[in-house]
């Protein structure tokens, strides 16, 4: 189910200098904003977990699961090299499984690794508030590479609308609307750093089991469906 040169030829498309610069720049930016934060208010519990739960967790944790996840395939689709790769002896659910393993990797260190650091940063890990959010971005990181592997199979437009997806839905409405919480990945990864954490300072309006059977379900039913997708790809005068 894992192809490592396809894996290699991934890495290198999504490590490339220019992507590799954008992947770069939010998890920067948190540690930046982290730093004057705690220069300024000093360590605090609160504002550790307000500015990793709304900067890091809602914000950059799924803008670059868009990255990741769209450009592990969709640039290969939308030029057309696609075709070179589906040509190979290759299962096609195997070549979505492959990229699938780079895009959570890739998403993982970019934003679970910062969001660590910006969290000891800003209190020292008080209350497990910088490993609760690491390990919030951790479970997010799979579920969020999933569903935009998905976008970036079935659509040209798959970092619009995984933007979208990103800013309106998870940063705006899963955040403030609350039946729109239940069907956010932030808020099944909030239930896990919850338990993590404890406490009242990481809280989730989803419980730790819907959350999980959720976050299972949505990686699984993703993945699935964009290797049935990759699939209907047909070659030049392939019948």
């Amino acid at each position: 189910m894992y192809d490592p040169t396809v894996a290699r030829l991934t890495y290198r498309a999504l490590l490339g200098r220019r992507r590799a610069l954008i992947l770069g720049a939010l998890p920067l930016l948190l540690i930046a904003i982290s730093i004057v934060v705690r220069a300024l208010t000093g360590a605090d519990d609160q504002t550790a977990s307000d500015l990793l739960g709304k900067l890091a967790l809602a914000t950059m944790v799924p803008i670059i699961g868009v990255i990741a996840g769209t450009g592990a395939i969709g640039p290969e689709i939308d030029d057309g090299s696609v075709v070179y790769l589906l040509s190979k002896p290759l299962k096609r659910p195997t070549i979505i499984f492959t990229k699938l393993i780079v895009a959570i990797a890739v998403t993982m260190v970019f934003s679970a690794l910062p969001t660590l650091i910006a969290g000891f940063i800003l209190n020292g890990n008080g209350q497990q508030i910088a490993v609760a959010y690491t390990v919030a971005a951790l479970v997010s990181s799979i579920a969020y590479a999933a569903l935009f592997l998905l976008l970036g199979t079935v659509s040209r437009h798959a970092v619009v609308f995984g933007l979208v997806y990103a800013l309106v839905w998870e940063a705006l409405f899963g955040s403030l609307v609350p039946g729109a919480r239940t069907l956010s990945v932030q808020q099944w990864s909030l239930a896990v750093a919850h338990k993590v954490a404890g406490g009242d300072l990481v809280t989730s309006d989803v419980s730790l089991t819907t959350a999980t059977v959720f976050l299972v379900a949505v990686t699984v039913l993703a993945t699935w469906y964009a290797g049935q997708k990759l699939r209907t790809l047909k070659l030049a005068g392939e019948e």
